[in-house]
């Protein structure tokens, strides 16, 4: 059956039409828009409709912002979002809105190997729970329990719990963010603003060389321009700023794991880490994910994976909009349980 499906974040906002059957998905039509250029978000989804047509009557969408009972103010945008007044906005009367890791959550069953990228191999245990942790605009998390007969996904505000400084270097550049925000939390550093963030906090300090041309790509390319430059190697600072953002990056992934005893796997997701994950293969990351005192046995059998395909969201929210119903089966697929990867956790 076809639906609607929506990855939307506090940057940019995706919109698909999407085929999904028992054992296969397929993303028949797509569209990109600047979040902040709308008012809210039926205006993008008429916008799309009036290009791609309706005669759709399900739609699902992965919001970065905490959903309590299809509601959800988001903190990254000034959009307040019910699915009640957005279904009849729109004119789907099955309408969901959902937090966009708990998408992502319901996606990635529908991953096969060629969409990871493995840190640590680990031991997965069989219907263990799996945890996710995705910096973005913002930092979201969810993880999935395994109910005796399938995975459930539940979401996380835990990128708004206070970040935790694990080192000197950590400890100022938290008081830094403090002095300028009062509460720091884990998005404001494992984030691109918060990449951003720690970038500027070294370039303050007094031995610091800024060089001027880094200065104005960063001004206008953000974190995009400081992961650049990092991964080529033309900036000393930009590199120290990558390598501060990857070792928090895997203690939180870390701290995620642990809450959740995630002995089915960690996944990490969202927009930064396929683009940095030269960077997080190095071990930086695992490093600091391992690096827990008396759990670090226990961290080190978790498998760790960096999801590459950026559609995971949009997949995840076509499953969410049909997880009450039973899907057709795909009669030109061969009899292999979807499921069965998640399952032998």
């Amino acid at each position: 059956m076809r639906v609607l499906a929506g990855d939307i974040g506090g940057t940019n906002a995706r919109l698909a039409v999407v085929r999904i059957e028992r054992r296969t998905i397929a993303i028949e039509a797509m569209r990109g828009y600047a979040s902040r250029e709308f008012p809210g978000l039926a205006p993008i989804v008429r916008d799309f409709l009036a290009r791609v047509g309706n005669g759709l009557d399900r739609a699902c969408f992965g919001i970065a912002c905490p959903v309590v009972e299809g509601e959800c103010e988001t903190p990254n945008l000034p959009w307040i979002v019910s699915a009640r007044r957005l279904a009849a906005e729109i004119g789907i009367p099955h309408t969901r809105v959902i937090n966009d890791l708990d998408a992502i959550a319901f996606g990635i069953e529908r991953l096969g190997p060629g969409d990871l990228v493995t840190l640590q191999e680990g031991i997965p245990a069989a219907h263990g729970v799996v945890g996710l942790i995705g910096a973005g605009t913002g930092l979201g998390q969810a993880y999935l329990a395994w109910d005796g007969a399938r995975y459930r996904t539940y979401a996380s505000e835990g990128g708004h719990a206070s970040f935790a400084a694990r080192s000197t270097l950590e400890w100022e550049l938290q008081r830094d963010l403090e002095i300028r925000y009062g509460h720091v939390s884990c998005e404001r550093i494992l984030s691109g603003p918060g990449l951003v963030n720690i970038y500027r906090f070294l370039a303050s300090r007094e031995n610091a060389r800024e060089h001027p041309t880094v200065h104005q790509d960063v001004e206008r390319d953000g974190a995009a321009a400081i992961s650049r430059h990092a991964l080529a190697a033309t900036d000393p600072l930009c590199g120290i700023a990558l390598d501060m953002f990857a070792s928090a990056y895997g203690a939180q992934a870390g701290n995620v794991a642990l809450h959740v005893l995630a002995t089915g796997g960690m996944y990490v997701v969202g927009g930064i880490a396929p683009a940095i994950v030269e960077k997080l293969r190095d071990g930086t990351f695992i490093s600091a994910f391992r690096d827990k005192g008396r759990m670090e046995d226990l961290l080190g059998k978790i498998p760790v994976h960096v999801v590459m395909n950026g559609n995971v969201g949009l997949f995840g929210a076509a499953v969410a909009a049909v997880d009450d119903i039973e899907l057709p089966a795909s009669p030109d697929v061969a009899e292999s349980d979807v499921n069965a990867r998640m399952e032998a956790r």
